[in-house]
């Protein structure tokens, strides 16, 4: 009789744990477009870009390649993850490129993996997707800074 009332119970635990994984599961779709933040801790300033999947964007001796970008449908938490590998191209006789940082940022999260360096700070703020209608946040981007 024990046993059945301790099996029951370890099973009860078990399904409840999988109910709660899967209601907090997000459902990440594929986004065209990474819209990035980036800081430039020696002159204060904060410039919004934004970045097609596949291609790359400078911003002061940064080079940024968003591989992936994806973000949650509008009836679950808002959340965007990008895959982005950024270089830094030295001003050194030799030009050398130093990899820098090659992972998932997400958006709600900046600190969990993000980007170190002395001079600049990159984010991912949102994931777009161009065919969503409700987005409105493609016009508002701003194409990423030369310097």
């Amino acid at each position: 009789m024990k046993t059945k009332i301790v099996f029951g119970a370890a099973v009860a635990a078990v399904v409840s744990v999988a109910a709660l994984t899967s209601a907090f599961a997000l459902d990440y779709r594929p986004a065209q477009i990474a819209q990035l933040q980036g800081l430039d801790k020696i002159t204060a300033r904060i410039s919004t870009f934004e970045v097609p999947v596949g291609q790359t964007a400078k911003f002061g001796t940064l080079t940024i390649r968003v591989d992936a970008c994806y973000r949650t449908p509008p009836e679950e938490r808002p959340e965007s993850a990008g895959f982005l590998e950024i270089s830094d191209q030295r001003e050194d006789a030799e030009k050398t490129v130093a990899e820098l940082f090659s992972g998932w940022m997400f958006a709600s999260t900046p600190g969990l993996s993000g980007l170190e360096h002395p001079v600049y700070d990159v984010w991912v703020k949102e994931c777009i997707d161009p065919n969503d209608q409700g987005s409105g946040a493609v016009e508002q981007g701003q194409p990423a800074p030369a310097e």
